[in-house]
């Protein structure tokens, strides 16, 4: 389907005139592998509820097994590796809220298995390497994000992943970074062009932070989309945990840019992720104790600049359903 037909038959997805959209709101995370979509979706998730959201990962459309793609001259991410038409079919009828039978790569044991059926909920978040692939994928979406760590980062993320999760040792995984390199440059990165929003963890590069200081975030906002008013939450007092610059994305383009900083004293953190969750709507509920989370479990470490990044997204899941 067109993705300008798409557009026009979502828009159309109604009861009756005035009656809300029985469509999801849509929200794609795209990124290399190991980038953070994983958490970033996790906290989401949780905080909306299984009952209002679900996500699936366009990883699990992958062509060939772990096995199969030792002997291949590419590796997964290259579009032959994928069946991005299958993917691009399935987010397309998610998008119009009919279900799908979804494949399944199981990333511990490398294998293929089972489908599984997904039913779109209020909410669906889509996180992987290729969201944002096509102008067809990326019109299935209401809001779209591309994680971008500098990539010394996101290398040791991927061997602390790979390592204790699946089973790698840290010579392979350098190894098959290495090997991808130049495929992650060409089909992977060129996403973040097109994302409304690029968020980026690192440490602030103008300061001496001591060694285990939290990383900061960056979150571009693009002009495509409509962003909050963060004039009340950057007030006086605030302005320690963040603040806003116009400046220019990567590709030239004038962008607000929200500077989150993991110096900041944890309390003016949790004052600016209040501002935002009143924002919301909520002003007389507990922001949800899953934001900020960079575990599986509550007993995990927190970020407060992630959960600053997860409530913007809520606000802009919200926003676009109401």
């Amino acid at each position: 389907m067109p993705d300008k037909a798409l557009r026009i038959r979502r828009a159309g997805s109604r009861e009756h005139p005035g009656a809300p959209p029985r469509r999801p709101v849509m929200l794609a995370i795209a990124g290399d592998s190991a980038a953070g979509k994983t958490t970033m979706t996790r906290g989401l998730v949780e905080a909306l509820g299984p009952d209002r959201c679900v996500s699936l990962c366009t990883d699990d459309y992958h062509r060939y097994d772990r096995e199969e793609r030792k002997e291949l001259p590419f590796t997964a991410l290259h579009p032959d590796c994928n069946h991005l038409e299958i993917m691009e079919q399935h987010l397309q009828l998610l998008a119009t809220g009919a279900p799908v039978l979804k494949p399944v790569y199981d990333h511990g044991t490398g294998q293929l298995v089972r489908p599984e059926l997904v039913e779109p909920a209020e909410f669906v978040i889509v996180e992987g390497l290729f969201p944002l692939w096509s102008k067809l994928s990326r019109a299935c979406f209401d809001v779209t994000v591309f994680l971008d760590p500098p990539e010394d980062i996101r290398r040791g993320w991927k061997v602390q992943r790979d390592t204790s999760k699946r089973g790698y040792t840290e010579e392979k995984v350098l190894a098959e970074l290495e090997r991808r390199e130049p495929e992650s440059e060409a089909y992977i990165r060129p996403q973040r062009a097109v994302a409304d929003l690029v968020v980026r963890f690192a440490p602030i590069e103008s300061r001496d932070d001591p060694e285990g200081t939290p990383l900061s975030a960056t979150l571009t906002m693009r002009p495509t989309i409509d962003h909050p008013d963060l004039g009340e939450v950057l007030a006086p007092g605030l302005s320690r945990a963040m603040h806003l610059k116009l400046e220019r994305d990567p590709d030239g383009r004038p962008a607000e840019t929200l500077h989150v900083h993991g110096y900041a004293p944890r309390e003016e953190s949790i004052a600016v992720e209040k501002a935002i969750w009143t924002a919301l709507g909520a002003p007389d509920t507990e922001t949800p104790e899953c934001l900020g989370r960079l575990g599986g479990s509550s007993g995990d470490a927190r970020s407060e600049p992630l959960a600053i990044a997860q409530l913007l997204l809520l606000y802009h899941l919200t926003d676009a359903a109401r």
